[in-house]
């Protein structure tokens, strides 16, 4: 999978799970099959099936292009890996986001996983060793509170939108 690629990811139960990434370190399932898609901007997305009895993704085409290009700058800005997951963390939510965070390998230094799970009301957000220098505590607080003013407001995408501008704003420009 080529960086600037998103990944849709299926779904454990209707209408609960969608991971986006960025990245050479993308979040593969590698049990399911994939599709590679040019969108409107020439990228390619690559995007597994979605397996539950409502095949209905979450978001809608233009909803999935906003989040692809905020994924995409954020990435391209910053020089790290923006992983996106909305989907049921469960009970243990920050384990589950640090799981997600660990299954990036190689890449998990530099990747920041935003993890969202609307139906439980929690929002995580876990950065690696090289990105939690660019990215702090309190940076990461203020994108969760603005993404969850956003949820209030019955804005999913937008509020998810605004906090990966908001971390990759906090994170500065790659270094080279």
């Amino acid at each position: 999978m080529a960086p600037g690629e998103v990944v849709p990811a299926r779904q454990d139960a209707p209408g609960e799970t969608t991971r986006l990434t960025r990245g050479p370190g993308v979040l593969e399932d590698p049990v399911y099959g994939q599709a590679r898609v040019a969108t409107a901007s020439g990228r390619i997305s690559e995007a597994t099936d979605v397996l539950a009895e409502d095949s209905r993704t979450p978001f809608s085409a233009s909803q999935l292009s906003r989040l692809d290009e905020a994924l995409t700058l954020a990435c391209r800005e910053t020089g790290l890996l923006f992983t996106l997951w909305v989907g049921a963390l469960g009970t243990r939510s920050r384990e589950r986001a640090e799981e997600l965070h660990a299954s990036l390998g190689d890449t998990a230094a530099e990747a920041v996983v935003v993890a969202v799970s609307p139906g439980e009301r929690v929002v995580e957000i876990v950065t690696g060793a090289e990105s939690s220098r660019r990215i702090d505590d309190r940076g990461a607080k203020l994108a969760v509170m603005s993404m969850v003013a956003s949820f209030k407001e019955s804005d999913l995408v937008g509020g998810m939108v605004e906090g990966l501008t908001m971390l990759a704003d906090q994170a500065g420009h790659a270094h080279h």
